[in-house]
């Protein structure tokens, strides 16, 4: 299943608010469609779907990719559901978004996919990199200044106002630290993170 390139407000208005998909609040408060405000009894299946595809659109992966993440996380140590939502804060593009330097985390991926991110002093163009505490993101440095304007102009407008706790930004520099794996209570997603894993061990 490939990453969704629709309407974004149809997305947030049947799956709440998400902060990475889109900055704009929906103007009516109800799901799209014919049925949108019909009061219906949702099933378990239901509810558990709807907070996977939450994960899904917020962060930007295709279904293939929150797989893999959901295997990783079921391999590594804690609780499986920490450590999905971990492993996909510290991707690259939504490491680029919660500091500010783009509205959307689309946005961060396109500033990613087009190489106007370095981390410690490399320019890396895969979204999907996982950052590690102590790596060091910046903005590429060219004679045009391209990159660093872009990045300016979008720090005038950030998707979101707090800063984690396990980043830090320097506005005049335009340059980040990773200090550690983000906490639970950073992650600005609301999510029921274990209805997540429950939807997938039917399926794994």
């Amino acid at each position: 299943m490939s990453r969704y390139r629709g309407p974004r407000l149809r997305v947030v208005r049947r799956l709440g608010e998400l902060p990475g998909l889109s900055r704009k609040t929906p103007r009516r408060a109800y799901p799209p469609g014919q049925h949108g405000q019909a009061r219906k009894k949702r099933s378990e299946y239901a509810i558990r779907l709807e907070e996977k595809q939450k994960l899904r659109f917020n962060y930007g992966v295709s279904e293939r990719q929150l797989i893999r993440y959901v295997r990783k996380a079921r391999r590594a140590a804690g609780s499986t559901g920490q450590v999905l939502l971990q492993l996909l804060e510290m991707r690259l593009d939504n490491t680029v978004f919660r500091m500010g330097m783009a509205p959307t985390i689309p946005g961060s991926r396109q500033l990613v996919n087009h190489g106007h991110i370095t981390v410690n002093g490399r320019v890396v163009n895969i979204p999907s990199y996982q950052c590690k505490p102590g790596d060091v993101i910046g903005v590429r440095q060219s004679e045009d200044n391209r990159s660093r304007k872009l990045v300016e102009t979008n720090l005038q407008f950030p998707g979101l106002a707090h800063l984690p706790s396990h980043l830090e930004f320097d506005k005049n520099k335009l340059e980040g630290k990773v200090n550690g794996v983000v906490d639970r209570e950073w992650v600005a997603l609301q999510v029921n993170e274990l209805l997540v894993v429950e939807y997938y061990s039917r399926k794994l």
